[in-house]
């Protein structure tokens, strides 16, 4: 079992926290599947406001669903559809305060009013996205985007 000691304060603490709870639950574990799920079960937990936290892995041209905490989802999105195929297409992060205003959003839990999503990417290739939806407005800030970002590149190297 794991017991991780995460800072509720400052968003700064908090990211620098998750980052090293997910360092110690990903380090020696070889699946990928595994270290997304617990990668997902870690945000969930841990990060307030959110109605969805996973992962879409890039399978064949396409982001494929993965690990995820939160009411069911879309299976299958196309690069550059939504905000996830945006993130994937571009190698960009997303941050959307209103998914309503994002020309083409996937509505796959119409309660989602914000939505951050960040892509992994090791060497130049997709490895996938993090998905991380809210049902409050403009939930997610550059902090949020920041200390994402910074999971991404650790699951980078974890995710093989």
């Amino acid at each position: 079992m794991y017991q991780f000691d995460i800072t509720a304060g400052a968003k700064a603490d908090l990211y620098r926290d998750l980052r090293a709870a997910l360092d110690a639950l990903t380090a020696d574990e070889p699946d990928a599947i595994a270290n997304m799920a617990n990668a997902a079960a870690l945000l969930w937990q841990y990060l307030p406001d959110l109605n969805w936290a996973g992962f879409y892995r890039f399978v064949a041209d396409e982001l494929v669903l993965g690990p995820f905490q939160g009411k069911a989802a879309c299976i299958r999105i196309p690069l550059g559809k939504g905000v996830c195929g945006t993130a994937a297409a571009t190698h960009t992060t997303q941050l959307v305060e209103d998914v309503h205003a994002f020309p083409g959003h996937i509505a796959c839990d119409a309660a989602s009013r914000s939505e951050l999503v960040v892509p992994i990417v090791r060497d130049g290739m997709l490895i996938g996205v993090i998905d991380l939806d809210s049902p409050v407005p403009a939930r997610f800030d550059a902090e949020d985007a920041a200390g994402c970002e910074s999971l991404a590149a650790l699951l980078a190297e974890r995710l093989r």
